[in-house]
């Protein structure tokens, strides 16, 4: 079952957020440098007490829709690769903006267990431009694939907005029923933004079986109200040095979230 996928108390998902990957405007020309980072910032995470890890090629802005290029898919491979190798939790990938199919061929080479789709069910409008949803070919390449990798779906993405319904339980509704989708994520308009306790309410009531996380903007402060609702949470910003997103990650920001989360019901 998908929920039990980070365990049965409140998942607490840290990011592993990757330097410029080969091919983006700001690569450095070092994959070492990547990997190193990776996997200094994963044993960071595991190490704090997360219960699972998801990483991410967000050093490769500005992003682009649809498929990604040859050398940004071999770094990541090479990367979560890595990851997987150096820790004992669970291991996701996002690759950004929207790319599934090639997150699905990662995870089935890697052994990662889940990957986040920001449109896997839908249209929306972002600043990279329209960029669709594609179920139909996600879900039928992870049949081909014999993949046991779970699909966590963002419902209503951030940093983006719809072109079609904004009835938020519906297209919850939509993205797990028509979408089958394992899991589904709320966020706030942008990252690092906290995500309103009233739209995780809302997803929960469209899916109260299935897994629903937190997908931006928790904080130490926040997270009783924010994730009342939820499994559990993604969170990357306020775990790094100074609450910054582009720093690295902060032991004592990790190990103090961790101990939250251990406290909550």
């Amino acid at each position: 079952m998908s929920r039990d996928l980070f365990g049965p108390s409140k998942a607490f998902i840290g990011v592993v957020h990757l330097l410029p990957l080969p091919g983006s405007p700001r690569w450095g020309g070092n994959m070492r440098a990547v990997i190193n980072r990776a996997e200094e910032e994963a044993n960071i995470l595991e190490q704090g007490g997360v219960n699972g890890i998801i990483v991410e090629n967000f050093g490769d802005v500005p992003f682009r829709t649809g498929r990604l290029d040859p050398e940004t898919i071999s770094g990541m491979t090479v990367a979560v690769e890595r990851v997987e190798e150096v820790v004992n939790v669970p291991v996701g990938i996002n690759m950004l903006r929207n790319d599934a199919l090639s997150a699905l061929g990662i995870a089935a080479v890697t052994g990662a267990k889940f990957i986040r789709v920001n449109v896997h069910y839908g249209v929306m409008a972002a600043e990279e431009g329209l960029i669709e949803g594609e179920a139909f070919q996600t879900m039928r390449h992870r049949q081909a694939l014999n993949a046991d990798v779970k699909v966590l779906a963002d419902v209503l993405v951030k940093h983006a907005v719809p072109l079609g319904s904004v009835d938020l339980g519906l297209v919850a509704r939509e993205t797990a029923q028509r979408g089958l989708a394992d899991g589904l994520i709320v966020s706030g308009a942008a990252t690092g933004e906290e995500t309103a306790s009233f739209d995780v309410s809302v997803v929960r009531r469209a899916m109260p079986d299935g897994l629903v996380l937190v997908g931006s903007g928790v904080t130490e402060k926040n997270i009783w109200r924010v994730i009342e609702h939820s499994d559990g949470a993604i969170i990357g910003t306020s775990l790094k040095e100074g609450g910054i997103v582009t720093n690295q990650v902060d032991p004592e920001r990790v190990r103090r979230m961790s101990e939250i989360f251990r406290s909550l019901p």
